[in-house]
């Protein structure tokens, strides 16, 4: 894929204008209005945007034209949603509907094939999420999606599953004026947080409120890995003592964590 050819789908990426955010803003007053060479300077006007997307994807083995004509359309649709009462810059809106239509067409084209059957599934299931979260306002869990679509939620969870892209953690998701903002930046370190070691000190204090027994039994089992038939050996009482006394008391550490 070579990004650095002058022409692109017939246009010349050397003469490509690049417009101010107050320029944008005097456009859009006019597209409102249904201004349509006010859409189309727009449109040129943000090509470039479109050019600095697809750079992300020159490792895919897909032509260079038809990314450029891809990520277009998602130009096109961040143009036709984008709203100025959000007050935020156009490019910081349209640069995911520009990456989220290539993954599309990518996932659409992928030589690694979905049944037909699995991505209808997948995607009235993301339909069905839209619903939910405009008519509740919140993010709806898997098992309300499947209740929805009158299906077993381990088929949602597959479907999917089955159409999602890979995604680098090196890649970029933001990158305005500063720095850009990796995936690997939204990525939590579960071993580094606050709530780790509050978790541990809520665990030790569940521990202190067992018997000897129930602790030396977790102690073995959880800590050290043994098995319920060798944690009997152990401590020489039957294998279903252990599985009772290990319920029991992880029973007992819940109510305290």
């Amino acid at each position: 894929m070579h990004i650095n050819k002058v022409e692109i789908c017939g246009v010349n990426t050397s003469e490509l204008p690049v417009l101010k955010n107050s320029q944008m803003r005097v456009l859009f007053d006019r597209i409102h209005k249904g201004d349509n060479s006010a859409r189309e300077e727009f449109i040129q006007g943000n090509l470039r945007l479109v050019l600095s997307v697809i750079q992300r994807f020159n490792n895919r083995g897909e032509h260079v034209d038809d990314l450029f004509q891809v990520g277009c359309i998602g130009l096109i649709k961040a143009i036709d949603n984008f709203d100025l009462s959000h007050n935020v810059r156009f490019s910081t809106y349209a640069v995911p509907m520009i990456i989220g239509e290539i993954r599309r067409y990518l996932r659409d084209n992928n030589s690694i094939r979905v049944s037909r059957s699995l991505r209808d599934t997948a995607y009235k299931a993301l339909q069905v999420r839209d619903q939910l979260i405009n008519k509740n306002s919140k993010e709806p869990t898997i098992a309300q999606i499947a209740e929805e679509l009158n299906i077993p939620r381990e088929d949602v969870v597959f479907a999917l599953d089955a159409i999602q892209d890979p995604v680098s953690l090196f890649e970029p998701i933001y990158q305005d004026s500063g720095d850009a903002i990796y995936v690997m930046d939204q990525v939590s370190d579960e071993k580094s947080e606050d709530e780790c070691w509050i978790d541990g000190i809520a665990l030790r204090e569940a521990m202190r409120k067992l018997n000897a027994r129930e602790k030396h039994i977790l102690s073995l089992r959880f800590f050290e890995g043994r098995t319920q038939m060798e944690v009997a050996d152990e401590i020489g009482i039957s294998q279903a003592q252990v599985s009772r006394l290990e319920k029991t008391a992880l029973r007992h550490m819940r109510k305290h964590i």
